[in-house]
């Protein structure tokens, strides 16, 4: 079982998909990574040797900022946004697309189910 950052490494994919599962790694950094510590991107990580594990660890751990450190991070970034009242943080505070999308239709992912409102107008029967 091998663990960087803090989370369990899935040891039979190969490498430089395995280092994926941490947040804050792609596909792009994983392949840096990789070839940083010489280890081929085609081999499984159970059949790494462990030094160089070791030093897939403290590459990432030193170098980059990944999980929680990234998230906090990122929640910072969108509370400072709300708070200087931007109009990102705007669309943040109002759970609505923040990078420009169109709203009228879709955005759906963001907006929730869809609820249809009335015109507000009692209907003729019900005024009497």
């Amino acid at each position: 079982m091998i663990r960087i950052a803090g989370v369990t490494i899935p040891e039979k994919k190969r490498s430089v998909i395995a280092l994926m599962a941490i947040t804050g790694i792609g596909l792009t950094t994983s392949k840096k990574i990789l070839k940083q510590v010489n280890v081929s991107e085609d081999e499984r990580l159970n059949k790494v040797p462990e030094d160089k594990i070791e030093k897939i660890r403290s590459l990432i751990e030193g170098k980059y900022k990944v999980e929680g450190d990234l998230r906090v991070e990122v929640a910072n970034n969108i509370r400072r946004l709300k708070e200087i009242a931007s109009f990102r943080g705007i669309r943040h505070t109002r759970n609505l697309p923040v990078r420009g999308q169109r709203t009228k239709t879709n955005a759906r992912t963001k907006r929730g189910k869809k609820v249809t409102v009335g015109s507000g107008r009692k209907k003729a029967s019900e005024k009497t």
